[in-house]
């Protein structure tokens, strides 16, 4: 897109946000390169989120894992392990960075919401109003047998239980009123009598009697972010979020497709149709010409999916362990197991039809690819390739047609696999007006652009 074809566009003067999460947990982190580091080093988060402070990005999120992965009862090896309370690193990379938003990943389903809620009062208001709150949900058993009551809520009434628990937070947000505490040491008593109100809520999930403990920070509240993809988790972003992330940023149909879905229930939920940023995840791969970029790609792809990854996904695929099987030899010729999902196997992906495999099946015998080869080329797609001038004309026309709002980026490499963007990327999006050139705020709401809490 050129600047010429700027009136002609929807959204002519929008500018694209920039997330980065520190995955932490999965095989797409390229664990076994050289360049990699730590996935639990201190220094490699302060890496990651003092490069995105430099490339002006809004915010760094950090995932939250309550248990390690499971799969088939054991400790799903293929992942790269270990997660730090979230919270706990968030707050120490608050004194160590500046502007960037700090945004945890927890969990409504094993939390409880006069707790959490002060644990991120409490990062809003070290952080300067840097605060973000990813509100998810968990699904499996095995999380919940960390905990006494154990098990796994239904889909329904794992939002139900979201929205009741985000419903408290609020509330605990809001417990102190403005000028709460006293602005004179002449004053009779250091808090405004009756200034802090207390938070009762008994609802089907929980029963909450307390007195919040600290005013509200410098946004008034954490930035609420989701990312559920079925209707009940676009219904819950209309109704409550601030941000939504979503698996619809590669191909710019279904983005668009996703983002006016999400207005319709914005419009339908009687909020504006600007109260939420649409912040789909993506991996960027950038070369110097297209054809290096395509060969950079491919290489990440071999080293994401190694033989043992490939026979794990289609392990999943066919509901049965393939451990044994040659990664570099053909599918498997047996039928898959189609069985209902019970909770107990963690990453295994029960229920996928036989239709799936017979694609699979069909594309691998016309194109002459091993099980591995296949896994890379219609597994999951991670997102955008190509050199910085292409995919910054690229981002443009997602964001002034109002596809996105920005992306939420995973680098395939920790802690370097920022650079990159920040050096090559991010000057040829500012070249093209859809990039912020410095921090015109200090909150992350403000980053955003979000209107003020009332």
């Amino acid at each position: 897109m050129t600047r010429a074809d700027v009136n002609d566009v929807p959204r002519p003067d929008a500018r694209l946000h920039f997330g980065v999460f520190f995955q932490g947990v999965n095989h797409w982190t390229i664990w076994s390169d050289p360049s990699s580091g730590s996935q639990i080093d201190p220094a490699s988060f302060l890496r990651v989120a003092r490069t995105a402070e430099r490339g002006l990005f809004d915010a760094f999120f950090l995932g939250d894992g309550l248990r390690l992965r499971e799969s088939e009862g054991g400790i799903h090896e293929l992942d790269v392990a270990g997660r730090p309370d979230s919270i706990t690193q968030l707050s120490a990379l608050a004194a160590a960075t500046e502007r960037i938003g700090l945004v945890s990943t927890s969990n409504t389903t094993y939390n409880e919401p006069g707790d959490l809620a002060r644990r991120l009062a409490g990062l809003d208001l070290l952080s300067g109003g840097r605060a973000g709150w990813n509100v998810v949900t968990t699904h499996n058993a095995w999380t919940g047998e960390n905990f006494r009551r154990g098990g796994f809520l239904d889909h329904a009434d794992r939002y139900r239980r979201a929205e009741e628990f985000l419903s408290v937070a609020r509330a605990v947000w809001n417990g102190w009123a403005e000028g709460a505490v006293a602005a004179s040491a002449d004053a009779r008593s250091w808090s405004v009598p009756g200034a802090v109100g207390r938070v009762r809520s008994r609802t089907d999930h929980f029963d909450v009697d307390l007195a919040p403990t600290l005013p509200r920070g410098a946004q008034g509240h954490p930035v609420i972010f989701q990312a559920g993809d079925s209707g009940e988790g676009r219904d819950f972003a209309a109704r409550n979020a601030d941000v939504i992330f979503s698996a619809h940023g590669t191909d710019f149909d279904d983005a668009l497709a996703f983002a006016e879905d999400v207005r319709r229930r914005l419009r339908a939920a009687g909020r504006p149709e600007d109260a939420l940023r649409i912040l789909p995840g993506t991996e960027i791969v950038i070369g110097a010409t297209e054809k290096e970029a395509e060969e950079k790609a491919r290489w990440v792809r071999l080293e994401q999916v190694t033989p043992a990854v490939a026979l794990g996904i289609a392990s999943r695929l066919w509901g049965f362990d393939l451990s044994g099987r040659d990664a570099d030899g053909p599918l498997p010729a047996e039928d898959p197991v189609v069985a209902a999902y019970d909770g107990k196997f963690g990453t295994r992906q029960l229920g996928e039809t036989l239709d799936t495999v017979a694609e699979w099946r069909a594309k691998a015998d016309a194109n002459g690819w091993s099980l591995r080869e296949t896994v890379i080329e219609l597994g999951p797609q991670r997102g955008h390739v190509g050199t910085p001038a292409g995919l910054a004309e690229k981002f443009a026309r997602f964001a002034r047609y109002g596809a996105v709002d920005g992306f939420n980026i995973s680098p395939y490499l920790v802690p370097d696999g920022l650079d990159d963007i920040v050096e090559l990327l991010v000057p040829e999006l500012q070249e093209r007006g859809v990039y912020r050139t410095a921090y015109t705020g200090t909150t992350l709401r403000e980053h955003l652009g979000l209107a003020p809490v009332a």
